[in-house]
């Protein structure tokens, strides 16, 4: 028997890749078993694990252009110095996040969602990564997408968590050991292009920061047993930047969505 997983990946603002992809797969009937998800793949994650039809797609579309219009990832740099000053260890706040996925989010719950789904952030006590499958959503996926720096970590239970994607970028290697037998692979764009050496002084970090998180996923990939059918499904986009908080704007989003659902919906039914 085939066990369908969706492994959806990080990428910040740059997730509204993945909605695209999803209205693809839904449209071409295909529908997990297991949804897991990383960072912005989380919240990704979460809706179509909710719904995973053409309708539940068009809910999560409907939650980005919130997103869109809320401005969570599009900041003012001139008031990046004051809101450190105030709190210290980050830029942005996790409320209007929370607030759209209690207006969009249709369950509450792991246990109410229609496909079993796992998101994972960092944990700073542990130094490791914590899978999240059971109780209250909206804390497990808020700390999946709390990318350090930008919003504040994420209590729970008394431990505090980070951006999922410091310990998984892409989660291939769970959907594996959960025994998925066919795997949809959601990224955004990042590794569809080859990294090059830096040329300029700020581009030192964003290399090493990239290293870093398509690393595990690169030697996930080359460990995949014969026996395991792998899609890891086409952007549709020209080039997909490393730092992309200006992509915040709707019309933008939107773009991004419309280009990954061509070249999915190409990918999926080929001539």
């Amino acid at each position: 028997m085939t066990t369908t997983a969706f492994v959806l990946g990080g990428g910040g603002v740059l997730g509204t890749t993945q909605v695209g992809m999803l209205r693809a797969l839904a449209e071409q009937g295909v529908r997990p078993d297991l949804v897991l998800g990383t960072s912005i793949g989380a919240l990704n994650g979460a809706f179509v694990a909710a719904d995973p039809s053409v309708e539940g797609i068009r809910t999560l579309a409907d939650m980005w252009q919130d997103v869109g219009s809320s401005g969570i990832f599009l900041d003012n740099p001139m008031k990046s110095a004051a809101r450190i000053a105030r709190f210290r260890t980050h830029v942005l706040s996790s409320a209007p996040l929370r607030t759209i996925l209690d207006e969009h989010l249709p369950v509450d719950r792991f246990e109410e969602l229609a496909v079993d789904f796992q998101c994972v952030a960092a944990c700073i006590e542990t130094a490791d990564s914590q899978w999240f499958s059971t109780g209250a959503l909206v804390d497990p996926v808020v700390a999946s997408c709390s990318v350090p720096g930008l919003f504040p970590a994420v209590q729970i239970e008394g431990r505090h968590y980070l951006d999922g994607g410091l310990v998984h970028s892409i989660p291939v290697g769970r959907a594996l050991q959960l025994g998925a037998t066919r795997i949809f692979v959601l990224q955004v764009g990042r590794i569809e292009q080859p990294l090059v050496p830096p040329r300029r002084p700020w581009e030192v970090g964003v290399v090493a920061f990239e290293i870093a998180r398509r690393h595990r996923f690169v030697h996930e990939m080359a460990d995949i047993p014969d026996d395991v059918e792998v899609h890891v499904l086409p952007s549709g986009a020209p080039e997909t930047p490393s730092v992309s908080l200006g992509y915040g704007r709707t019309s933008r989003l939107r773009e991004r969505a419309d280009q990954a659902y061509a070249a999915t919906t190409a990918y999926l039914s080929p001539p």
